[in-house]
Order: structure tokens, then C-alpha cells, then sequence
């Protein structure tokens, strides 16, 4: 049965059938997780958490500092750590770095006890934003341009096994928000239709 159009009420319906499960935003640097994800709990009423910014904090440092003084895998540990601290609390939207999909126990574990939601925006579109910062220590080479594509063609075939992928483009983060909850909409709505 296909699910009505969304009214008024679909956040209501949204939270009612995640039942206090994490919506957890995957994708690149410059996807839009913080932005998006940011207007997305606030229309579900829940907390916004960024895992990098938990990690900054049980580190006590920033993500480039970790990177150059104990490496990628040590951040890539930690990273581990925190985000399954993070998916066992409750009404939460967790906006993830752009590697920690890619580790198969946290991809797991999101898939176990939480709703993934790829946010996928194309090479352009990122490497426009990513600009925007300097604190993006993968891009620290001298092709910035060429490691963000060898990162797309690496991540995404992982990234397509998100249970919601959404296209992130230059619109307003409402937008998107909105197209988010509309998702996640239909995927529960049909489920719990498919289980009755």
C-alpha cells in the first residue's frame, strides 16, 4: 500500500514509528550533516549531535590536531568509540563524519539501531563547500580536487547502503530537511505497513 502525501502531522508519524530510535545523516565533508541535520531535529523536536564535535570534546582537541598528532586510524578508533556511545541514546539526529560509515561495526550497528540517510551531493557541489574551510585534513594534498573524487569513488558504493538517500544540492537547508522527513515518511510508514 502506498503511503498518503504527507500532511501537517508527518513528524508526529515520523517519531511515532522511529520510536525513539537515532536518524543518523551519513555523507561527505560539505554534504550538509550540521546544516541539515540541525533543521531536521529541530522539526522532529529532538537533539542535534555531531559526532566530530563529541569527538573534539572527549579528545580535547580539534579534528586536524588529532589527525597529525596520532594519525588517521587513532582518530578513526575514536571516532568508533563515540558514535557507538552516541546511537544508544534516544531521540537524537547524529550527524557523522565522512569516514565513520566506512567502518563495517559502526555500518552495523546503524543499521541494528538506528535509520541511515546518505546524503549525496556530487563532486561540484562539495568541493565548492569544502573550500569554504580549512579544517579538512584529508584535502591536505596537493589535488585537493582529485582526493575528494578518490574519496567519492570510494565511499559511495558503501554510502549506497544507507536505508534513505536524499540528494544534498544548493537549495535551503529546509528543503532538503523537508525531503529528509518526507523519506523517512514513506520508508516507516510502508514498513510498519508491510509488518501488519
Amino acid at each position: 500500500m502506498e503511503p498518503r502525501p504527507l500532511a501537517d502531522g508527518a513528524a508526529d508519524a515520523v517519531l511515532a514509528a522511529l520510536g525513539g530510535r537515532p536518524v543518523v545523516l551519513i555523507g561527505m565533508m560539505g554534504a550538509g550533516k550540521t546544516t541539515v541535520g540541525r533543521r531536521l531535529a529541530a522539526t522532529l523536536g529532538r537533539r542535534f549531535v555531531d559526532s566530530d564535535a563529541e569527538i573534539e570534546t572527549a579528545a580535547g582537541m580539534s579534528i586536524p590536531e588529532i589527525f597529525e598528532i596520532h594519525g588517521e586510524a587513532e582518530f578513526r578508533s575514536g571516532e568508533a568509540r563515540v558514535i557507538a556511545r552516541l546511537i544508544g541514546e534516544a531521540d537524537i539526529v547524529l550527524g557523522t563524519g565522512g569516514g565513520a560509515f566506512m567502518n563495517a561495526d559502526t555500518r552495523a550497528l546503524i543499521r541494528d539501531a538506528a535509520v541511515s540517510v546518505w546524503l549525496k551531493a556530487d563532486l561540484d557541489t562539495l568541493f565548492a563547500r569544502v573550500l569554504r574551510r580549512s579544517n579538512r585534513p584529508l584535502l591536505k594534498t596537493a589535488d585537493p580536487r582529485g582526493t575528494l573524487r578518490e574519496l567519492i569513488d570510494q565511499r559511495y558504493p558503501v554510502y549506497a547502503e544507507a536505508d534513505i538517500t536524499v540528494e544534498s544540492r544548493d537549495v535551503p537547508h529546509e528543503s532538503i530537511a523537508r525531503e529528509i522527513l518526507d523519506a523517512l515518511a514513506k520508508r516507516l510508514i510502508r514498513t510498519e505497513n508491510d509488518r501488519n
